[in-house]
């Protein structure tokens, strides 16, 4: 393969993209990455290009244009956009899901009534189209409750309520904000997880287990996000937990979409809780790696990713693969977030230990090159050792070389493990 250079497109603009394409970028076989439309650290890797990702048609004219070999989306508008069909009906190779085998990763209400019908525990929930509805449900609700959007946006758009009345509040913001339905479930205490799988839509997978930090604040306090860190693999989750992750839970979808004919090619993430009676509840799915656990989980891969997504996107993986090789060390992840400060130049960067990776949401470079925060969640620092307890101790000392205005993250990452 590796005198048959190959061009790779890389859609998507966010920490896992970046994430994605540092990997890539390690194999001697790539000639070139594109990214659509990438970020400011993606640049320095391969060539961004000023495409939507839901711009598919833009996107297939590129790819069918420049001879790319491999497309991979991490992008869920792009995927949305049906992206892999487009792709598909036209000979391009693709590593992701149809817009119908995803829309039960797309749409949280989707998603929660496929795991009603396949008998998958999951919390208390309601989906709601009008205001006045999803009120008088609240009225009779337990506490805390969990609102958010159908389909996941760039805004603030998931909050756990503990009173009726910041409940309210919120559901009407939601609603006067744009949303065309919301959902509404019981919140679930215990150990929040993600349980990632690769499938080319009939043969899957285990990639690992993450364990997954949803709220800004230690403890779980303040905000509920899309993830500010994470620690794999999730020593929390036994044996006997994963195999009925794989048995009662990814066969099933698997298996359904199929059925229906709309397998699913890609990566899935089940994220869920483990309650400490040993029992665990589904609260949904994610159609790629997500942003805060990407670089994590790719360091614990020893199989060529190339290799690994081409495999699927061409029907061989059942053939090529019984098992997926996984490193016996183990990743932390740590978010950065400037909260709503923007434009403050990130430092410390260069300071940083050679082998701690440094993803990029989306941080923009000033007229010097250095990346300013753009507010929000800013940067995801990782580091792979040996044990979890070495690698959260270096991954926090190299967190204390960074400096920013506003710099925010949570200091309780896998704070307990032995």
């Amino acid at each position: 393969m590796k005198d048959n250079k190959k061009k790779i497109l890389i859609v998507g603009n966010s920490a896992n993209t970046h994430a994605i394409c540092s990997e890539f970028s390690k194999y001697e076989f790539i000639e070139k990455i594109y990214i659509a439309p990438g970020n400011s650290a993606t640049a320095e890797i391969g060539e961004n290009l000023d495409i939507r990702p839901d711009s598919v048609s833009e996107l297939l004219d590129f790819a069918m244009e420049n001879a790319i070999d491999l497309t991979v989306v991490t992008d869920e508008s792009a995927i949305k956009a049906d992206i892999s069909t487009l792709f598909q009906q036209n000979g391009q190779l693709i590593f992701a899901p149809s817009a119908q085998s995803a829309m039960a990763a797309i749409s949280k209400s989707f998603g929660k009534k496929l795991f009603y019908k396949l008998h998958i525990n999951t919390p208390r929930f309601g989906i709601f189209e009008k205001s006045q509805l999803a009120l008088e449900y609240i009225k009779k609700s337990d506490y805390p409750l969990v609102i958010r959007t159908d389909e996941s946006s760039s805004g603030r758009d998931r909050q756990v309520c503990n009173t009726y009345q910041t409940a309210s509040v919120f559901i009407e913001d939601l609603f006067l904000s744009g949303a065309k339905k919301i959902l509404l479930e019981d919140f679930v205490y215990g150990h929040e997880f993600i349980y990632y799988i690769i499938t080319d839509g009939y043969h899957f997978l285990p990639l690992t287990a993450c364990a997954n930090y949803k709220f800004m604040s230690d403890g779980n306090g303040g905000l509920l996000t899309p993830g500010m860190g994470a620690f794999c693999p999730d020593y929390k989750l036994s044996y006997e937990v994963q195999m009925s992750l794989l048995e009662n839970v990814a066969a099933p979808i698997i298996e359904n979409l199929s059925r229906k004919g709309t397998p699913y090619l890609g990566i899935i993430g089940i994220e869920g809780v483990l309650k400490d009676d040993g029992s665990y509840s589904i609260l949904e799915l994610k159609p790629f790696l997500s942003d805060h656990d990407c670089q994590a989980v790719l360091n614990l891969l020893e199989d060529n990713l190339y290799v690994l997504f081409e495999a699927c996107a061409i029907g061989s993986f059942a053939d090529d693969y019984e098992f997926l090789r996984v490193s016996d060390s183990a990743s932390v992840s740590c978010v950065l977030s400037s909260g709503k400060l923007k434009d403050s130049v990130i430092k410390g960067i260069d300071l940083l230990d050679d082998d701690i990776c440094v993803n990029h949401f989306s941080t923009k470079r000033n007229e010097f090159f250095e990346y300013l925060t753009t507010g929000d969640r800013a940067i995801v620092l990782t580091k792979t050792s040996s044990t979890l307890t070495r690698a959260r101790e270096l991954l926090y000392e190299n967190i204390d070389v960074i400096n920013f205005s506003g710099k925010k993250y949570r200091k309780d990452i896998c704070k307990f493990t032995d």
